[in-house]
């Protein structure tokens, strides 16, 4: 959610104004994308995707999604299903993605499907950095197809795409997003949890395949 309102409400360019204390408000100053009435696309609805569709319903966005399977309607909760990338892409105002990398999603993003967007769409990633051609995105950045990025994920991070750096329509963090001392002590025990499970029986909740 951070992703999305950095993006769509100019905050890169904000924190510079307001660090240089060289802005005065005005009607237009700053303006940028409204979310309320907005239609997210959801790239990945499993556990995080459909609480990042929980977080956006009372900000008043519409919820579309893809994923390797159409969702029960219980856990759908009104989204609307799509059943190829192309079609989500094309309705997707705000796309956030949320799915695992894959060899299906690698570049998943890139020249082609850019262009499946709607003009000014906001492209968020939280997931892995591989799913999204750098450069594809910065030259659509560049002609204006997509307004905004927010990214907390790159390739090569630390060392991501000088672009993404000069560019006042990226909103960047640096993978950040389970920065919390609750989430980091439960991704710990959760690990130690699993080392616990697999020497006692064998097998283990999350292993790497």
């Amino acid at each position: 959610m951070l992703l999305i309102l950095g993006a769509a409400r100019r905050a890169t360019e904000g924190i510079e104004y307001a660090k240089n204390s060289n802005w005065k408000w005005s009607a237009d100053f700053l303006i940028g994308k409204q979310l309320t009435g907005a239609r997210l696309g959801i790239l990945g609805m499993g556990r995080i995707g459909r609480a990042v569709a929980k977080l956006s319903r009372p900000f008043g966005m519409e919820i579309h999604y893809h994923n390797r399977s159409k969702l029960n309607s219980e856990l759908e909760e009104g989204a609307t299903y799509h059943e190829n990338i192309k079609s989500l892409f094309s309705v997707s105002d705000i796309l956030a993605i949320n799915c695992p990398a894959t060899n299906e999603t690698i570049n998943i993003i890139n020249k082609e499907t850019l262009e499946y967007f709607p003009k000014g769409a906001i492209i968020t990633n939280s997931a892995r950095g591989d799913m999204i051609d750098d450069d594809a995105m910065i030259d659509a950045l560049n002609r204006r197809k997509i307004y905004a990025v927010g990214l907390d994920v790159y390739k090569n991070e630390p060392n991501l795409n000088s672009g993404y750096l000069k560019h006042k329509s990226a909103f960047i963090l640096p993978h950040l997003g389970s920065a919390t001392k609750e989430t980091r002590m439960a991704m710990g025990n959760l690990a130690i949890d699993n080392i616990d499970e697999f020497f006692k029986t064998g097998k283990c909740k999350n292993k790497v395949n």
